[in-house]
């Protein structure tokens, strides 16, 4: 598709801060959550989770609970309509890619085995939520206890026990049957192995990764009613309301017409809301209830072993230079952990493992590996830190043993447009270059580092990271109001400001004030379908849909000034808010036009629904500096400096928090965040105070250099931002802890114990 781009850069609302949609709602409370959502006669309901990692569930006795004062039911996985409605459990996405309906349900409520401890076997509704507690306590199951699968290296063993023993896994086109490797693909440009000949030096190592978890404050809920027609209306804490919608009315073997979800705000997501956990067991247990509204929330614990965090894996990569400072060669082994059912980030994982450079030969292998811990979930570029951390390392260890400057060694190599990435597409225009030569004139990379105490070692480190960006379906509808404001109508999940950002696009088309736009989301049933809310796909796709909306309400516009003038409408111009003629002096603003629509017509409104390729290719370069006491190994980053291309930077402030959570949340991998997980399979640290996130207290301000190389496909430029800014500290992180100590960790998180054995066997 081509677009007619704006070449204008002298932006009126583009660029600026104004106060966000959302704002004052948030700050005074008055902003509904999930959890605020309150409806006549609710009742509570709670879930009874599996004490085992792997087992097979024998019997479900729910008769002691059923009889418990104040219980008004109890649902196992039998009760789930599709389980024995349904003979062919599949379900088409709206992105066309099918999948396998039993697991997802399996996954939510479990039928024969228990794949994670904390896989929830039944759900109970109660008066009040202490007595759904007590209630799960009575149900008694009896289980045969298996053998966890716990890491990679477990599941791939050849002894190993099988997660799902129906499990038909493709390997390279073939199916496989009793194996924990649910997927296995390729990518493959020119010819890697025979390529590795023509190298004059080739790096190879292996590293590995702990499953680490979004840590969102706001943990998983949900609210069911059903009316008196038998319609399900749901509230739930999540970034896609169309999938909740659709995935719960396939559970529950209704149709879509039949299943409303409602949204409110959402209180952290960073991609773990994109699963339907609660929303099916809440309808279910509202409709055998009595039709009571039944609320149900996820306690800390519960969100930890029972919602879908980042894979931990194991990746293998090799790279080969030429004594020119090229690249000829690059292939990558990729084992992510998809958990207890298939589907973790290797697509995306393959794509941005060698993104960043241009490379003639690659060959990634990316394999889906099953283990027993929650179905995995996308985090911030999913795939992407973790290949990035290898990939980096790799490159900074090869610019030290070749002796090249690191930061012009990746300039040389760069991708850039014409590029072909792994996958075989080609990039349009894209900004890594630019943004390499931003890091290397940044204050950060010409300072010396600050060595602040004698009696500590300190290291800086750089890397790279990318991610793709997402495009996909996205509807936005607008109405001129009487007094000249515009409603805007959308479907997108706000997790990042989206609001405001879509407005702002539809007001500087408009050429309004972005004060002039008040936006809103409704229910599934009033907005046109848009995807989940991820991917970094929402400020470019549905602010592209804003902008066709905003050019259909001008052509709605116009058709009324030319009624209302009695001229041609093809002499009808618009300009920065207002209309003129060609046949004579008159002029109109949006403003005074709104208040003579009567005469012309109805109401002025437009609709605009896009469908885009994945587009935008952003690009980010970390640079950290640390400080490490040698005696306890104990890490603090002491400077960050964050440099992105975000295309077109619609809210700045915005912009610029997104990139500084995403490098604090990718520092708190790369440092302290792991699931411990115990022998047994079990995970031991599940709460916030021994799973160890970074909070302001153990930050420095995250400096942010924003690089505006405009996307060609985006009438405003955009890339996306939300995404790639956990990618880079991973491996900025390793390479600095390198810098500091000369020893090089291979593994996450790099904690305090780790870097200590380092340096004491250096």
């Amino acid at each position: 598709m081509t677009i007619n781009f704006d070449s204008k850069k002298n932006y009126k609302v583009i660029g600026t801060n104004p106060i966000r949609h959302d704002g004052y709602d948030k700050v005074t409370g008055r902003a509904i959550y999930g959890a605020d959502v309150k409806l006549p006669g609710l009742i509570w309901g709670e879930v009874l989770r599996s004490p085992y990692a792997h087992a097979r569930i024998k019997s479900i006795d729910t008769s002691e609970a059923e009889k418990m004062d104040g219980v008004f039911s109890v649902i196992t996985s039998k009760d789930i309509p599709i389980n024995s409605t349904k003979d062919e459990k599949t379900f088409t996405q709206n992105n066309g890619i099918t999948v396998n309906l039993k697991r997802d349900v399996d996954n939510i409520l479990a039928s024969d085995k228990v794949l994670y401890k904390g896989h929830a076997v039944a759900a109970v509704s109660a008066n009040d939520r202490n007595t759904a507690k007590e209630a799960c306590k009575l149900i008694k199951v009896e289980y045969e206890v298996l053998e966890p699968v716990k890491n990679v290296d477990e599941a791939i063993a050849k002894d190993a026990p099988i997660i799902l023993e129906d499990l038909e896994a493709d390997h390279l086109g073939k199916t496989v049957k009793n194996t924990n490797i649910a997927k296995h693909f390729r990518h493959e440009l020119g010819d890697a192995d025979n390529d590795f000949k023509n190298s004059d030096y080739v790096l190879e190592k292996e590293f590995n990764l702990q499953t680490v978890h979004q840590g969102y404050i706001e943990p998983h809920n949900a609210t069911a009613h059903w009316d008196e027609n038998d319609h399900l209306s749901l509230w739930s804490s999540t970034q896609g309301m169309f999938a909740v919608r659709d995935l719960t009315a396939s559970f529950l073997d209704l149709p879509i017409s039949k299943v409303t979800s409602n949204y409110v705000e959402i209180g952290g997501g960073f991609g773990g809301k994109t699963k339907v956990y609660l929303p099916p067991l809440a309808g279910i247990l509202s409709k055998k209830s009595g039709y009571r509204p039944v609320k149900m929330i996820m306690d800390r614990i519960s969100v930890f072993q029972g919602s879908g965090p980042a894979p931990g894996g194991k990746i293998i990569v090799k790279i080969g230079v030429t004594n020119d400072g090229k690249i000829n060669s690059g292939s990558v082994d990729i084992k992510l952990e998809a958990g207890a059912y298939p589907g973790s980030a290797i697509p995306a994982a393959a794509v941005c493992c060698l993104a960043c450079y241009n490379i003639p030969n690659i060959k990634v292998d990316a394999y889906d590996v099953l283990v027993n811990k929650p179905k995995s979930a996308a985090y911030r570029a999913p795939g992407s830190p973790q290949v990035s951390f290898a990939v980096e390392s790799v490159i900074d260890e090869i610019c030290e043993k070749m002796t090249w400057d690191k930061i012009d060694f990746r300039i040389a190599n760069a991708s850039k447009e014409g590029t072909r990435k792994p996958d075989g597409v080609l990039y349009h225009k894209i900004g890594f270059i630019e943004t390499l030569e931003a890091a290397k004139k940044s204050d950060h990379w010409n300072s010396k580092i600050d060595k602040r105490n004698k009696n500590k070692i300190y290291g800086r480190g750089l890397a790279c990271g990318y991610w793709h960006n997402g495009g996909n379906r996205s509807t936005v509808d607008l109405i001129l109001q009487d007094d000249g404001n515009i409603a805007l109508n959308e479907g997108s999940a706000d997790i990042g400001g989206t609001r405001t950002s879509i407005s702002m696009q539809v007001a500087e088309t408009l050429g309004i004030p972005a004060e002039n736009i008040h936006p809103s989301i409704p229910d599934t049933d009033k907005i046109g379908f848009t995807a989940t809310t991820g991917g970094s796909r929402t400020t470019y796709a549905t602010g592209y849909a804003g902008w066709e909306a905003a050019k259909k309400l001008i052509d709605e516009m116009k058709k009324r000034v030319s009624i209302l003038w009695e001229e041609p409408e093809n002499q009808i111009n618009f300009d920065d808010g207002k209309f003129n003629s060609n046949v004579s002096e008159l002029e109109i603003s949006i403003e005074e036009l709104a208040t003579k629509i009567n005469p012309t017509g109805g109401p002025v409104t437009s609709t605009a629904s896009v469908n885009l390729s994945a587009a935008g290719n952003g690009f980010g370069v970390g640079i950290c500096d640390l400080e490490i006491d040698p005696k306890t190994g104990k890490t603090d980053v002491v400077r960050y400096t964050a440099i992105q291309d975000v295309g077109k930077a619609i809210y700045p402030q915005y912009a610029e928090g997104q990139i500084q959570g995403g490098a604090v949340q990718g520092i708190g991998w790369a440092l302290n965040e792991e699931y411990y997980i115990e022998k047994d399979g079990s995970m031991a640290n599940t709460s916030f105070l021994d799973y160890r996130m970074p909070t302001a207290l153990d930050m420095p301000n995250i400096d942010v250099i924003l690089v505006e190389v405009a996307n060609p496909l985006h009438p405003f430029g955009v890339r996306g931002v939300g995404e790639v800014p956990i990618v880079p500290p991973l491996g900025a992180v390793a390479n600095a802890i390198k810098d500091a100590t000369g020893k090089r960790l291979y593994h996450t998180p790099m904690n305090p114990r780790k870097i200590l054995e380092a340096i004491d066997n250096a």
